[in-house]
């Protein structure tokens, strides 16, 4: 039944509680606050990511002269990998718990590095600074092809965010637990869905988003070229967590799910 599956029943769990929160005006006006801000800032990241790389980067509102441009654009690019990877070690995960004033920054945290990953999304594809020069756009066939291959990236990464959790993913774990004036509670680890066929389907479909658009611009080949890297690279972090949380179930996991590439059903037999 589909309320047995832990993906969607931890969510309904979740949802059941919210929507009976115990009195505290403070405490709800805070997370309904902080749940606000955090989807706000999710759909304006997003949203800005999708338009601007179906554009190949050629739109956006930097300004950033010569030739201080790619400096610019370079930073931009850096600064969401480096961040976003040292939130989640132990002492980034200490800093998000201060990072609200008060008693409830910890049950915050995930709401709170959903949030700071939206806005470096959004400062990354809203203050690019583009190059003005296109390579190729597509046209006729090959462009609904593109544009039929760049939703599918999209919808396969929707898809991988639920089966991670999407409660997690989407920010509104940390929120919704203060809500309910409970404690987090983080999904197991993911082996359902996409999961079962390779270990890392968010950073896989991710990239592919990167290499299906539309349109091509130097702007656009930097920016597939260090996102794809760190698709590849970044996990291997996380997969110490991993290893570190579930020990050997992880490993019988580790050894039975590819990394990033489906084996063939001869290779599985």
């Amino acid at each position: 039944m589909i309320r047995d599956d832990p993906r969607i029943a931890g969510l309904l769990r979740l949802l059941r509680a919210a929507a009976r929160p115990p009195g505290g005006a403070g405490r709800i006006s805070l997370a309904l606050g902080m749940g606000a801000l955090t989807h706000l800032a999710f759909a304006a990241g997003v949203l800005a990511m999708v338009l601007a790389m179906f554009h190949g980067m050629s739109t956006s509102f930097g300004r950033v002269p010569q030739p201080w441009t790619w400096g610019a654009n370079l930073a931009l690019i850096v600064q969401f990998p480096l961040l976003h990877s040292l939130l989640l070690t132990r002492r980034g995960g200490a800093w998000l718990a201060r990072l609200i004033p008060g008693p409830h920054g910890t049950t915050l945290a995930t709401s709170t590095y959903a949030l700071i990953a939206s806005l470096q999304l959004l400062a990354l594809f809203a203050l690019w600074t583009p190059s003005g020069v296109i390579w190729w756009r597509a046209e006729g066939v090959a462009f609904w092809a593109l544009c039929a291959a760049y939703g599918g990236a999209w919808l396969l990464l929707l898809k991988a965010s639920f089966d991670a959790g999407v409660e997690v993913q989407s920010g509104a774990l940390g929120w919704m637990s203060l809500l309910a004036r409970i404690a987090p509670r983080f999904p197991d680890m993911p082996t359902r869905g996409l999961f079962r066929v390779i270990r890392q389907p968010i950073y896989v479909a991710f990239a592919l988003t990167l290499w299906t658009v539309p349109v091509w611009t130097p702007d656009q080949l930097l920016l597939a070229l260090s996102f794809t890297g760190y698709c590849l690279l970044a996990p291997r972090l996380k997969e110490r967590r991993f290893a570190a949380r579930y020990g050997d179930r992880f490993a019988r996991y580790r050894a039975r799910v590819p990394y990033a590439l489906p084996r063939r059903a001869r290779d599985v037999e």
